[in-house]
Formats: structure tokens, sequence, C-alpha cells
């Protein structure tokens, strides 16, 4: 029986292969955009699944606390003293492990120092058994123990060494070390939320912090961002158990604050390791992961492009009901019952969801490369690998396609009563009332409007970042790193060249993502501390970037050392300590809320933009601090390549073993926009593109249809008399008017949800007229040319053809 439902099915669809051609396309279209969202969820869901123990690892978080009870976000780093506390005093935890930042490069690729050859952490030696590490050379139960050893990963023992087994080798991370090489990872392609190419032992923090290299955070409170700490809960032992012991924790060593300004109260919460990726937004992370508002963002993108192409076929399949009417009429009088027609219709859905499936996966093939080469996943590391389970998800996912989409017709189809469809009754007129066609047509086309509209905005407000007046000169310049040489020395040795016309030492890139800040207070009495960002700079900052001063004077050469006594503020940081005017400030003291020290004010800068866009003006202290300054910012003349050219002479001259650094300046100011809102206007346009392409189909196939169904119509009008245009108009209008009905729905739509994230930047586009226009403009040309094609076909139509037998 079913080998004769799939053969009645295939017969039907070759019969008809105009608009199965259009189903199967639309529908392959849409899987394809919808399996690269299952990929990426199924990618993600696959981190840390090969740990055996993952059920009971579970990160303990931070919530910061004022003395006031307002708390801050949640960070994924704690304090690093709990690990001893729970294993001393608690009962519970079978092993804890405290990860620590510091060592190397950080796990993302951005502001990394070229000269140093890993990104890792140091982490305590139960590391490797908590997360089944494995080791391929090495003793795992020392590895970790002795001070300045490292267990490399395969790909970065691969890079530093040229022997196999590098165990005993040693190599310097900065100017630290050296470390000595006591482990390397086998490569199992396991995958780990936790991203490294080292981890050194955590021992070698006690060293550094002797020589005066690191704070002493491993014994400090109130430090929760220092590192991650990992706990084993034992078998018998619940979340529950340990969240009591981790309130004690809080009750014993936050009760009393004895400085509030430099302390705060830490509240511990326990997140489990498999909720991690997918998982919430939290700070400090410690290696990609995918938020749930992401994977909710993405597919919702893609369901309404599934629901758009199943709308094509729900449509297409009533539109073609005519034609099968006296075909299920004959089969209901032979004895077929009405849920064998059912199946019969479901199945023809369910093969043509099959066959998108096939075409779907060739897409995919052409789209991953294409995905994966998005600045976004370049940055969170994303690999779309497929599995078997992703395959069976592929598959299961197209039967549940195919039912969607057919169960609705099959059910419309299934029901019609012989009696009326054998005598001829035209069976468009069943769904005269109903309307569901012109219903589903809007539908797709307010969709597909609400994306174009949507990615004009998006585009636009990529321009306004890019090109917006940020309140300093960003022409001509370049960012080197200093990778620990001097700055003074490298800013002489560069200035001797022609083309180098003013250099300047800052800490961080200007206005680029990264923000320094510290508390500051004008007097001990007052209660609260204002929070200013900062940049530590030197006596040629505001003439490198054109920064106009307000009041008083900037930071002197002559002053030498004495300069880190002085502050300058800008104009919003005066309005924050409620000083009168830039004048009332200078001379006046602010008090430095890590340390007490006072800064006295020695000017006033006019506010710009230092940080992006995104953000409103804040508060801004510059201030002169020497062992802050990473960067230089060289201003030059002349052509980029030229200025790279005696960039590399000077650094060679003053590091000839060390690698250069160095960027355009313009490009790392606008880098985040590029990444953030470049792959967003580059995903809103392939989705919208799909969306008014798959409508089109649609409209495509039921003006085809439309017009196939009226010829005899058509005929009799040409015969008397109508002139080409009214049957144009005749064909037309009411494909038209759904149009207009879809943009009177969509502008509203649109404007309403593009305003409600536009309202949270700082400075932001609108949606204007303009925009709109572009967005109407374009979407009538692609509905105006699909519905046009084929009532021009009108036109040619011969009466003598179709009122033959008449």
């Amino acid at each position: 029986m079913f080998s004769n439902y799939i053969k009645t099915a295939v017969r039907s669809l070759l019969r008809h292969r105009f608009f199965s051609i259009i189903n199967i396309f639309g529908l392959a279209v849409a899987m394809a955009l919808s399996m690269v969202i299952i990929m990426l969820v199924a990618d993600q869901m696959m981190y840390d699944r090969y740990n055996t123990k993952r059920d009971r690892i579970y990160r303990i978080n931070s919530i910061p606390t004022s003395s006031k009870g307002e708390t801050r976000d949640e960070t994924a780093t704690t304090t690093l003293p709990l690990k001893q506390e729970l294993l001393d005093n608690y009962q519970g935890v079978e092993k804890a492990a405290r990860i620590m930042r510091g060592f190397g490069n950080m796990w993302m690729e951005i502001e990394q120092n070229v000269n140093i050859p890993v990104a890792g952490y140091f982490a305590d030696p139960e590391v490797l058994d908590v997360f089944e590490y494995e080791l391929e050379y090495g003793d795992p139960n020392t590895a970790l123990v002795e001070p300045y050893s490292v267990v490399l990963t395969r790909k970065a023992a691969k890079k530093l060494f040229r022997q196999e087994n590098p165990v005993g080798e040693m190599f310097k991370v900065g100017t630290e070390g050296p470390y000595k090489v006591t482990g390397v990872l086998k490569d199992n392609h396991h995958k780990s939320h936790i991203v490294f190419d080292a981890l050194a032992s955590i021992s070698t923090v006690k060293s550094l912090e002797a020589q005066a290299k690191r704070g002493k955070d491993l014994d400090d409170w109130y430090n929760y961002t220092a590192g991650w700490i990992y706990v084993l809960l034992e078998k018998t032992k619940t979340p529950a158990d340990i969240e009591k012991s981790l309130t004690s924790i809080e009750k014993k060593h936050f009760s009393v604050i004895t400085n509030p300004d430099t302390q705060r109260k830490v509240k511990y919460k326990l997140q489990q390791m498999m909720s991690i990726t997918p998982g919430a937004f939290i700070n400090n992370p410690i290696g990609p992961f995918l938020p749930w508002i992401f994977v909710y963002f993405f597919m919702g993108l893609a369901g309404v492009v599934m629901l758009t192409s199943c709308f094509n076929f729900t449509n297409l399949s009533i539109a073609r009901s005519l034609t099968r009417a006296r075909e299920i009429g004959v089969r209901k009088v032979t004895g077929a019952m009405r849920w064998q027609i059912f199946i019969q219709f479901l199945s023809e859905s369910v093969i043509v969801a099959l066959l998108a499936l096939a075409g779907a996966i060739v897409l995919l093939i052409a789209l991953k490369p294409l995905m994966l080469e998005l600045s976004f996943a370049h940055l969170m590391k994303w690999d779309l690998e497929a599995n078997y389970f992703v395959f069976a998800v592929f598959l299961v996912f197209a039967i549940f396609v195919g039912i969607l989409a057919g169960v609705f017709p099959a059910v419309v189809l299934s029901g019609f009563q012989p009696v009326k469809v054998l005598k001829g009754l035209n069976t468009m007129r069943l769904f005269s009332g109903m309307k569901l066609r012109k219903t589903l047509l809007v539908t797709q086309f307010t969709f597909s409007l609400v994306f174009i509209l949507s990615v004009i905005v998006v585009f636009n407000q990529l321009q306004l970042f890019l090109r917006a007046d940020h309140g300093f000169n960003m022409e001509k310049k370049m960012v080197v790193g200093l990778s620990n040489t001097p700055a003074e020395l490298l800013k002489t040795e560069l200035l001797k060249y022609n083309n180098i016309e003013n250099v300047t030492a800052v800490s961080h890139v200007l206005a680029a993502g990264s923000t320094y800040g510290e508390g500051y207070k004008r007097s001990l009495d007052e209660k609260e501390w204002t929070d200013l960002c900062y940049y530590s700079t030197d006596e040629d900052y505001l003439k490198n970037l054109n920064i106009p001063l307000v009041a008083s004077t900037y930071f002197l050469t002559e002053s030498g050392a004495s300069n880190k006594n002085f502050v300058v503020l800008n104009e919003k940081a005066v309005e924050a300590f409620h000083f009168k005017s830039p004048m009332d400030a200078l001379g006046q003291e602010i008090i430095l809320q890590k340390d007490s020290s006072r800064k006295q004010i020695i000017g006033v800068v006019k506010d710009y933009n230092h940080q992006m866009l995104m953000e409103k003006m804040e508060p801004l202290a510059l201030i002169y601090d020497t062992a802050q300054q990473n960067i230089l910012q060289v201003q030059y003349r002349g052509a980029y390549e030229d200025a790279g050219k005696s960039v590399e002479a000077a650094w060679a001259t003053i590091n000839p073993s060390l690698k250069i650094d160095y960027k355009d300046f313009y490009g790392e100011v606008h880098k985040i926009y590029d990444i953030f809102f470049g792959d967003l206007v580059s995903i809103l346009s392939v989705i919208a593109f799909l969306a008014i392409i798959i409508s089109c189909l649609g409209l495509l196939g039921m003006a085809t249809y439309a017009t196939e169904t009226r010829l005899k119509e058509i005929s009799i009008r040409k015969v008397l008399g109508s002139s080409d245009g009214s049957l144009i108009y005749i064909l037309s209008k009411g494909f038209v008017s759904m149009l207009l009905i879809a943009i009177v729905l969509a502008v509203p739509a649109a404007y309403f949800l593009n305003n409600l994230w536009l309202e949270q930047l700082a400075y932001h586009v609108s949606v204007d007229v303009i925009t709109i226009v572009i967005g109407v403009t374009t979407l009538i040309i692609f509905g105006a040319g699909t519905i046009g094609s084929q009532a021009w076909r009108a036109i040619y139509v011969k009466p003598v053809d179709n009122l033959r037998g008449e």
C-alpha cells in the first residue's frame, strides 16, 4: 500500500514539474539555512560531552554585591582562596581546580602580543583529572606540580618545537620564564569550553608574586576576577549541599567589610558545566560560548524563512486543488477512505521535503565555508562539524517540515465531496471565503519587507559608526605593540625617520572596545566613588590626536616622573565632580580609590568619544603611568606601506630578536563594529534575499496558475475587444493589492522592531522615509517583475487555441 502511495506521489510531482521545482527549491533553500543553525547548536552542545564526570562538575560563579546590597552582573570568575576553604572545612567536594588568567595571551584573538608564543592559564594539577585531559607525553601526576612547568597542546608543541616529544625543553613567555615542558596533551579532537595552548603550574604564581610581577590574588578574598574554580562533587552529594557550604563561607568572609571603598561582598553561585555553552550570558568567560539569546535569534530567523517556504507549499497545493478535485472524487467513489487520501497527500509532501533535503545538503556544503568566514565565527572558534547524530537530526527535521507543510492541504483536499467535484463545481470557490492563499502570500511579503528594511537600517548604522566624527583625528596613524620595549627608546628611534611625524605612548587603543576604569573622590567624606574611564598617556598624546585643551596645560616633558601625580579630565568628568567650570577644577585634587593617592588636576580637555559609539560619552581621566603604556600611536606622512617600512626598521634597531606587530589605527578602532554589525549585515542580507526569492517563487506559482485557469476568460475578453493593458490590469490587481497590504503591515512592524534595538545605542540612525522608500521600492520591483512576467503572457494568448472546442 505504501509503495502505491510513493508511486502516485512521484507521478504527481513529475506531472506538475514547474510547481514541484518551486516547492523543492524553496524548501531546500530554507532547510539549508535551518540546517546551518542546527549544526551550530549541535556543535555547541558537543562541548565537554567527552567528559565521563560531566554531570558532577560545576563552576563556581560570582555575583559582586555592594555594601548597600546592589548586585552587579554575574561573572564566571571567582575568589581563588575559596578552593582551599571548601576542601579543608566542608564536605561534598571530591576535587577542586583553580584556573588563573595571566599566562600568555588571552584565548580571544584580540590585543594579543605576537612575541608571546602561547595563549593559556595557570592551573592546578587537578585540572588534568577533573577535565580528563590525557597526556601523550609526560606524567599527569607531576606535570603541573613544580613551578615553571608547562603542559602544551599537541598543536602548540608542533608550533614551538621540531621534535615529536618536547618534554624537558625550555621556552620563555614574554619576560617570564624560562618554562619547562613537562607534558603534551593527546589530540583527541574533544571539544572543551576551556580554550588554551598551554597550562602552567599555578605554583609558578607564588614565585611571580615574590618577584613583584603579580599581586597576591591567590589569597585575596575580594578579588573575584583573577581566575575560575571548578569543583567535582562527590557521587552522593547534590548542588544544594554545596550551596549550603558556599552560603556559610559567604557569611564567614563577607559579613563584615573592613574597607567598603575597595572591597565588595561576593555571592557564590554554582553553574553546571554542561549549561555553560549554550548558556546564559555571563561576564569573564574562560573560552568561546554561545549565549541562548543568539541561539533564539538565529532560530527565529531560520524559522521565518522556513515558514515562508512552507507557506509556498500550502499555497500551491491548494491552488492545484482544481486539477486534482476530480482525481479525489474518483478515488472516493471507487472506495478510498478519507484517511487514505490524507496519507497520499501527506506522503507527497514528505517526498518533496526529502528531495529538498538532498538539495539543502548540497547548498549547505556551499554555505558552510562562507559561514565560517564570518568574523564572529572566527572569533568564537566555530567549526560546524557534522556527524551521524547531526544527519539523523536533518532527516527528522526534513520529515517534520514535510508534515508541517503538507498537513493542511492534506486535510482540505481529502475532505472534498465526490458529488460536488464530479459535477464540475469550480473547486477554487471552496476557498473563496477562507482567503487563505491571500493571507499566506501577504504574510510572506510582510516578512520579506521587514527583513529588507532591517538590512538597510543595520547597514546605515554600520556606516554611521564607520564615518562618525569621534572628536579626534584618525587619519594616517598606526598602532605599534611595545612587547615590553621601553616606549621612550622606540619613540626616539622612530622620530629619526622623515615620514614619521609624531609618536605617543598610550595604554590601549582609543574607542576600540577596551575600557580601563578607576574610582575617584574629591574628598574622603563623600559616600560614593566616581567611576572614571582612563588612558595612561604621555606628553604627546593630545598633539597626536588633535584633541583641544579647554583649560590650562597637559603633561610636560620637563616634569618627568612627577607627571604621575597629575591628572587631566574631560568636561564630563568636571561635571561629575560638580566643579563649577573647567577653570574651577584646575589645581584641585582628587583621590584614587585603589591606593588613596592624590592626583592634582592640571588640565581639562574637550569631550570626545573615547569609548565605542554604542555607549554614551563618559567621564574620562588621562593619567601618566609608564608601566601601563602598552602601545605606540604613530602619526605618519605618505603611504601606509612606506611608514610600515620605517617602523620595521626602527624596531629592528631596538629589538632585532623580536617580532613586530603594527596595525592601522582606523581599522583597530572600527574592528568590533565590523565583527558584529558587518556580520549582521551579511547574515540579514542573505536571509532577506532568500525570503523575498522564496516569496516571489510562491507568487510566481500563484500567478502562473491564475493565468492558466483563466485562459478561456482571457480569450473571450480578447475576442470582445479588450486591450492588452486591461488584461494585464485584470490579472494583476489582486496580487498588487496583496503587495500593498504587505507594505502597510511591514512598515510599522519594521519601524517598531528596529527601534527596540536602536534605542539601546547612544548614537544611532532612525528608520526614516528614505529607508522605507528604498525598502518598499525593492519589494515592488521584485513583486511587480514576478506578477508582470505572467500577466504579460495574456497578451500572447491566441483565442482560437483556447476556444476551439467551445
